[in-house]
């Protein structure tokens, strides 16, 4: 009988050693693949199921799921897969800004935003919300009724379809060309689908099907401006155009913008797709150090503050000789030059530059993401 005990309490002793192996292991995987939780959904477990192992929990992607499965099968363990891929389909902005939040509800942080036209991943429904994912993979909670839901057959026709990209900060959809009632606000990066042309007026629609009239000198077509190379000036002259405009924690649109939502919107004017936040923007890019920036700071590259411990905080975009701008409190002007009246002394961390790495990692041109067009 004691016999018996001890090689019970042994067996428990070795699957208690085992399950917590695996599940090390499973978070080992997680780490590599999926260590930021702002854009990657990775919850899985590990229990004891008889002689196999129960994989439970939820992935964002199946690429996720699998890379779990092989490396089990790399063990010779065996398992019972009940991992779930999240994802319900697709929705498009149908708003000018739409607000996104840390959870499915009003009064949670708003953590960004998402603008007329953008394609959103639905990872699952919450209520009146649903949680999304954006073309930058970051993951959120969005209204609803902010969305034109899309099937996939549906957001294919789209891909293909003519489109029309707003290129001011601001302007409106009109009922009649130059006149009539407003069918909506328009901002920087809206994208509506072309239906026609009266004189200076190009005739587009909403994703819910809203139609109405934009002053052609307002937009572009949407393909050809995928295609603009790298133009620093394009990416300075978006965030100036914003001067004086407040800060809005969470804002990423010509409205109002907190600081990488700054940055994040003067990149998308050249067509190129930034990570959100600046603590992930800095993982970006070229990196050069910050005690280097007379000598090798470039127009258009981004510039990094934060805590004397290294964390990052803030970010601003250069402009040349000592000069950038960045939002903080206002869009505004300041000089990384200690003997400039409007030198800021904050712990100046580190630059990026994004010229020249696009399709790096957090770097992507509208024209590559699949989201916007076929893949090639």
């Amino acid at each position: 009988m004691k016999f018996l005990f001890l090689a019970l309490m042994a067996a428990l002793c070795n699957f208690s050693v085992m399950s917590q192996n695996v599940n090390e292991m499973i978070d080992e995987l997680k780490s590599e693949y999926a260590p930021d939780k702002r854009t990657a959904v990775w919850d899985v477990q590990a229990e004891e199921h008889y002689e196999a192992w129960l994989l439970k929990g939820e992935v964002d992607k199946p690429e996720y799921k699998q890379i779990i499965l092989d490396r089990l099968d790399s063990e010779k363990l065996k398992y019972v897969d009940s991992i779930k891929v999240l994802g319900c389909g697709w929705g498009m902005v149908k708003l000018s800004v739409a607000s996104l939040r840390a959870e499915g509800r009003h009064a949670a942080e708003m953590v960004s935003q998402a603008i007329m036209g953008m394609p959103v991943k639905l990872l699952e429904p919450a209520g009146e919300w649903y949680k999304v994912q954006t073309p930058d993979d970051y993951i959120s909670f969005v209204p609803a009724n902010s969305l034109a839901l899309k099937s996939e057959k549906e957001l294919a026709e789209w891909r293909k379809a003519k489109r029309m990209i707003v290129t001011v900060g601001n302007t409106v959809l009109l009922s009649q060309p130059g006149s009539g009632e407003t069918v909506s606000d328009l901002v920087l990066g809206n994208i509506l689908e072309y239906k026609g042309k009266k004189g200076n007026w190009l005739h587009v629609a909403t994703p819910d099907g809203r139609e109405g009239y934009v002053n052609s000198n307002q937009m572009e077509d949407f393909e050809k401006w995928s295609k603009q190379a790298f133009d620093a000036d394009v990416i300075i002259n978006t965030a100036k155009g914003m001067t004086g405009s407040g800060y809005l924690w969470g804002g990423t649109s010509t409205k109002l913008t907190d600081c990488s939502g700054l940055v994040k919107v003067s990149y998308f004017a050249n067509a190129i797709i930034l990570q959100r936040d600046a603590s992930q923007q800095a993982l970006t890019g070229l990196r050069i150090n910050a005690a280097d920036w007379k000598e090798s700071a470039k127009k258009g590259d981004l510039l990094f503050w934060g805590t004397k411990s290294g964390r990052v905080t803030h970010v601003g975009l250069y402009i040349g000789d000592g000069r950038y701008i960045h939002c903080s409190g206002q869009v505004k002007f300041n000089n990384l030059d200690s003997s400039a009246p409007d030198f800021l002394d904050t712990p100046f961390l580190s630059i990026s530059r994004i010229d020249g790495c696009m399709g790096s990692f957090g770097i992507i041109p509208v024209r590559d993401h699949e989201w916007y067009f076929e893949k090639k």
